[in-house]
């Protein structure tokens, strides 16, 4: 389990590998940003995205998936309190191989709550060719060691 005092500035967090398919992009699409780009190859071809790609929030939706399983589950993460900065630099296409990391930039204890710190986080998604998809920046609530 890792606690709050277990983050140190400059270390790496490991997450992925998740494959994407047409058929989650399509259907995460359709629920939640049915656009056209995102939910058909030929009207997705005329788009500035250039084909069918996932989409942004969707790819932040995957990213939580692999974060959680790569290193939140064993931690005592108590939540955030929000997203400070988010961009979507490439498209994530299906046949992608997603993965990436979190970087620790800095930490803090909470002056109100004893029992618990912030620790600021730089992630970064990737496609299998290295190419960055995605980076966010974030602070996460994680429980002091009793």
């Amino acid at each position: 389990m890792r606690y709050f005092e277990d983050f140190e500035p400059g270390q790496e967090l490991p997450f992925g590998p998740h494959i994407v398919t047409r058929e989650e992009i399509i259907a995460f699409a359709a629920e939640f940003d049915p656009q056209p780009m995102h939910l058909d190859e030929a009207a997705a071809a005329d788009t500035l995205l250039g084909g069918l790609a996932a989409s942004g929030w969707h790819t932040c939706a995957m990213f939580m998936r692999m974060m959680y399983d790569g290193w939140i589950a064993e931690s005592a993460c108590i939540g955030s309190p929000g997203v400070d900065s988010l961009k979507w630099l490439k498209p994530v296409r299906p046949g992608d191989v997603l993965s990436g990391r979190s970087i620790v930039m800095e930490s803090r204890a909470s002056r109100s709550r004893p029992d618990r710190g912030f620790v600021m986080f730089r992630h970064e998604v990737a496609n299998a060719r290295g190419e960055p998809v995605m980076v966010t920046m974030n602070p996460i609530m994680f429980k002091r060691r009793p």
